[in-house]
């Protein structure tokens, strides 16, 4: 018994090593191009007007980072990049704004994010949220790339991509802070772009009055 015992060990060595795990395949990267249905929908085009001269357009990807998204969504419609400058533009790097307070270290009044971290790449363009040392840290403020930095995947949560007006953003002064920083104008929503574009609907033609009294003139609604 011992014999055949000793015999048999070989064989279940060679067993184990052919049932060890197989190799971790890495996920795959994301697309760098937004899905169809993010693509389409208004809401998720982002457009900052700067005082430059230029405007930059974003296509948000809430496919990547919904929380972050719905944060740029709410206070873009509230009018709070208005006027805020980029206080941290490095050349070569990035240009961080979205600060209030206009030196790194104020937000909005709303709570900070968690983190939404991907292995999306930083490329040419890509929008990504600023924080603090706490990953769960991003609040209002963010950065835009200048060029590819193959490193900062999953420690900062990319929310979009510039997809028109890099021109603009090679042109943002320089400085931490600028000695004359550029600022945001105006940033708007394609969807709110799209409604003040719209013409304002006409109002139907009242009927003929059964008396030579004219009738009223109709009063535009409240926007």
């Amino acid at each position: 018994m011992l014999s055949k015992a000793l015999f048999a060990l070989p064989f279940l060595a060679f067993s184990l090593i052919a049932a060890k795990a197989p190799p971790i395949v890495p996920a795959p990267l994301p697309s760098i191009l937004a899905p169809a249905n993010v693509a389409a929908d208004p809401a998720n085009k982002l457009t900052i007007e700067l005082s430059n001269g230029g405007s930059v357009v974003i296509q948000m990807r809430p496919d990547l980072a919904p929380h972050h998204v719905e944060r740029m969504q709410m206070l873009v419609r509230q009018g709070f990049y208005n006027g805020l400058q980029f206080h941290r533009v490095i050349p070569g790097f990035m240009a961080q704004g979205g600060d209030p307070k206009g030196d790194g270290s104020g937000g909005s009044t709303l709570p900070d994010l968690k983190a939404e971290f991907t292995n999306m790449p930083y490329f040419r363009g890509t929008v990504a949220a600023a924080r603090a040392d706490s990953p769960d840290s991003a609040n209002s403020q963010f950065f835009i790339m200048f060029g590819p930095n193959m490193g900062l995947e999953k420690k900062y949560t990319v929310w979009g991509r510039v997809i028109a007006g890099m021109d603009a953003v090679d042109k943002i002064a320089v400085g931490e802070p600028p000695e004359h920083p550029t600022k945001i104008v105006r940033a708007f929503l394609g969807d709110a772009a799209a409604t003040a574009a719209a013409p304002p609907a006409t109002a139907p033609a009242p009927a003929p009055a059964a008396t030579p009294t004219p009738a009223p003139a109709a009063t535009p609604s409240g926007g």
